[in-house]
């Protein structure tokens, strides 16, 4: 039974929230059937599906195409959907695009930053926001950890003190330190979930392909629990060798 936000919120100390990306129909479907509650379609399939160098890149209709194909494999899970670059640059560009978002299957809405104006708005509407704040990879410069130095610590700790204040139902942490995020969620209502921010969140978000081992590349914060990249190149390799060789059947 697909789980609503208000579920989400009543997890808030009470057990790990695991979630995972997904981008494909097939993918989303396993993670369904693993029982995993919750799927984010990150604007991250920018850069571990379609070959960009950032996740700038990625549109609105690269998200809605993508949001489809999870949804129609995971139909009993809860689907946060992002908003990508510039898709929140005010409150009613927001709104047009988080209706476009829950129209191609998602049942949430996330968006990078203290936009706490769009989140406001959006909330008003009817929408349910998650926030995200530490890392933000639209418009960080690099992808160093954040929050290492006090004065980024307090900016971290008050932008997510402001996103759960401006309605946000769930926020999450990504690449600050541990004992930031340990602090940060004894001090919200609200769950967070990490990524690359320590175990004591409320909990965990992992970006599939890099739990799969698919790439070549992958976070300093990932966690590979395969090598799915591997696999393809020996089925590749012998499936090549067959048919030159004849023995293919």
């Amino acid at each position: 039974m697909k789980i609503c936000s208000k579920h989400l919120m009543g997890m808030k100390g009470k057990k790990q929230i695991p979630m995972l990306t997904a981008y494909t129909c097939s993918i989303a479907r396993s993670i369904e059937l693993a029982g995993v509650p919750v799927i984010l379609v990150g604007d991250t399939v920018g850069m571990v599906e379609m070959g960009f160098s950032n996740t700038r890149d990625v549109t609105m209709e690269h998200m809605e195409y993508h949001i489809g194909a999870v949804r129609r494999g995971a139909q009993n899970t809860h689907i946060i959907g992002d908003l990508p670059y510039l898709a929140d640059a005010d409150p009613c560009t927001a709104l047009n695009n988080a209706e476009r978002l829950l129209e191609a299957g998602a049942d949430s809405i996330k968006l990078e930053g203290p936009k706490l104006d769009v989140i406001k708005y959006l909330v008003e509407n009817g929408v349910s926001v998650v926030g995200h704040t530490g890392l933000t990879p639209q418009t960080a410069l690099n992808f160093k950890k954040v929050g290492g130095t006090e004065s980024e610590a307090i900016r971290v700790a008050e932008e997510a003190k402001a996103i759960q204040g401006a309605g946000a139902f769930m926020v999450v942490l990504e690449h600050i330190p541990s004992t930031l995020a340990q602090s940060i969620t004894s001090t919200l209502s609200i769950p967070t979930i990490g990524i690359g921010a320590g175990p004591n969140c409320d909990g965990q978000v992992l970006v599939i392909n890099d739990a799969l081992g698919i790439g070549d590349y992958w976070p300093p914060f990932s966690k590979q629990y395969s090598y799915v990249s591997k696999t393809v190149f020996e089925v590749a390799k012998t499936y090549c060798d067959e048919v030159e060789s004849f023995t293919f059947l």
